[in-house]
This record gives structure tokens, sequence and C-alpha cells, in this order.
């Protein structure tokens, strides 16, 4: 198996100041999320695990080996869930979908914001396609994420102290807000294109 690759950013390690910044970005993505990559590749080394993708380790490994591969899966989602010029309006059908669940978008953030204040300790917070063609908020511990057996996630939000400290030191509120100034909305747009296109082939 071709050693798992730490995927580099979608964008320059300054390119999400002044909500995120680059010192942040620097240390998020070049020591936690690379010390994830590492430990899956020395984890599956020279064992039948080693030519699996990393989705089906999510989906399939259990114990650390999970753990590991779901971090690195969730930073990855994470990662392209920002963008520079985040924000402020989704495109028309993501915007469709958020009026019919949460009544707005200021609904959604609300939802949002209280769900990841509410998370207890490490997580994640998550915009999920659930069935019925309905949007969810919902938040998992650790490393769990929706890919694992849950449904589409469409953005995430990292809920793990490093992700903000540096910045916030204990403001876990303020760096929620600056979430909604980088969600990259294309992203989840495209994720929920990627699970209405089943239901619109039927």
């Amino acid at each position: 198996m071709t050693p798992l690759l730490l995927p580099p950013l979608p964008y320059a390690t300054e390119a999400l100041e002044p909500h995120i910044s680059r010192r942040t970005l620097v240390t998020h993505h070049g020591r936690h999320h690379q010390a994830y990559v590492d430990k899956v590749n020395a984890t599956v080394r020279d064992t039948s695990q080693s030519g699996w993708s990393l989705e089906r380790l999510v989906k399939e490994a259990s114990g650390a080996l999970f753990n590991n591969a779901a971090q690195a899966w969730n930073h990855e989602f994470y990662w392209h869930s920002l963008r520079p010029a985040g924000g402020p309006q989704p495109p028309a059908d993501l915007s469709a979908a958020i009026q019919r669940s949460f009544g707005s978008l200021g609904g959604l953030q609300h939802a949002f914001r209280d769900a990841a204040l509410d998370h207890f300790g490490s997580g994640w917070a998550w915009l999920v396609a659930a069935p019925g063609d309905r949007l969810e908020v919902l938040t998992t511990h650790d490393a769990d994420t929706p890919l694992r057996d849950g449904p589409l996630p469409l953005l995430t939000c990292d809920l793990w102290e490093h992700a903000w400290y540096l910045d916030r030191l204990q403001d876990k509120a303020a760096y929620l807000k600056a979430f909604w100034e980088l969600a990259n909305w294309s992203f989840a747009a495209e994720n929920l294109a990627r699970a209405s296109a089943p239901r619109r082939a039927r």
C-alpha cells in the first residue's frame, strides 16, 4: 500500500485570518492532522488492512486504528468545510433545504451553536443530510463521525480545543462565531447534491 499522505490545505496557511490564524493552521494541520496520518500508516503497515482506503478504514476498523483513521478523515473534511471567502449565503438548493429544516439560515446557525456549546469534551459538530429530505445538526464525541454509519455529512466544525485555543483561549463561542465567517457553502451544496442524486435517479 502507498502510505497515506497528509493532504495539503486547500488554501494558504494565512488565508483564514483574522478568523483562524496561520499559527493555528500550521499547528492544527501540520502537527495534529499529520500525527493521525502517521499513526494510521504505522498501524496498518504489513497487515491485511494496508490496502484499505481511508474511508474503508473509518467504516470498518475498530479501536485505535478507527480513532486515527476517523480523525484523519474528519480533519480533511473540516479543511474543506472552510474557505477564505466563506459565507454569507448558501447556494439556492442548499438555502431551500436550510429553510425547510431550520426556518432560516439564522435558525441553522443558532441550532448549530447551541449543539456545539452544549457538547461536553472533544468532538465534532456536523450539518448532515438526513432521511426524508431533512437537514440536521448533530455532534459526535472524540473521533466519531457520521461517515461510520450515519447520515451524509455536509459541513463540519472541529470541537477539539486544538482547533481554537491558540487564537481564542477558552472562548469557544467566539470560535463558533468565526466559523460562520468561513463556512464553505459551495462544499456543503456539492455534498447535498451527491446525497440527492440517487433519489433523482429513481
